[in-house]
């Protein structure tokens, strides 16, 4: 079964997510599919890559695959995990990626979103992060990234209550760089690609990585980090990470007792 649908004419390629009826949750056979067409379009040196949903859909993505998270004592997020792989091609393909969002975007597909270097949204769109409604500990990477797209008190805002934020709210705080109406936007995400497949792919390349190693120019102490990953583990050894896991499969609200 096909979940992700990809296309290039010229310099421009789309990555259409295309598993609606799981609403194009992140599992590892779709993200599988999303690696393999960066992986094609840079064999191919397409210089810009759309990476969207569906036309007209109402859940651009709802995030990472529950189903296929551990259920506890082993890390749900450690840098094998699926969505660090995605993200990884993302950053590192040396063209320009835009994501071109309709419909609510959840967890970590909030995340995938955020590493696109461009976003159109239409105006319905919703960007919501939502791991403390499953009691999981985000790893330090997401982390990181998140704050560098959205700055401190935002993401601190989005992590803590896990209400989505809309498209104004997200293009006035600089998440989102246009937001166009859900007629046009397909049009105007195709304008935007080719005025960028205009410029040197070198240049784009080289500017695209420079930011990414500036962006993560900070080192850690050891013992910084040996203190996160302990403060991580606390959480997905716990039985609140069990029981909300347990909850999202049983389609109930979670009662989390801090233990």
């Amino acid at each position: 079964m096909t979940l992700v649908r990809t296309e290039s004419e010229g310099s421009i390629g789309t990555i259409t997510l295309d598993h609606d009826k799981k609403r194009n949750a992140l599992s590892k056979a779709l993200i599988d599919e999303i690696i393999a067409g960066f992986s094609e379009f840079e064999r191919q040196r397409v210089r810009v890559v759309i990476l969207r949903a569906n036309k007209g859909v109402q859940v651009w993505s709802a995030g990472h695959d529950v189903h296929e998270l551990p259920r506890s004592g082993r890390d749900p997020l450690a840098y094998p995990d699926p969505l660090e792989q995605v993200i990884r091609a993302l950053r590192a393909y040396p063209g320009a990626v835009i994501g071109m969002v309709e419909g609510s975007v959840w967890g970590g597909a909030c995340e995938l979103a955020l590493c696109c270097d461009l976003l159109v949204a239409t105006p319905e769109s919703t960007f919501a992060i939502t791991p403390a409604r499953l009691g999981l500990p985000y790893n330090a990477s997401g982390l990181l990234r998140v704050m560098n797209a959205v700055g401190i008190m935002i993401a601190k805002e989005l992590f803590f209550t896990a209400e989505p934020i809309g498209a104004e709210r997200a293009h006035t705080a600089g998440i989102v760089n246009h937001v166009v109406p859900a007629f046009r936007i397909e049009l105007f995400a195709q304008q935007l690609a080719e005025r960028i497949a205009e410029n040197s792919p070198l240049a784009i390349a080289s500017i695209k990585e420079t930011l990414r190693l500036l962006g993560n120019a900070a080192p850690l102490h050891p013992e910084t980090f040996e203190r996160i990953q302990g403060l991580r583990r606390s959480v997905y050894d716990s039985a609140d990470y069990r029981e909300g896991i347990t909850a999202f499969l049983e389609k109930r609200k979670p009662v989390f007792k801090g233990d």
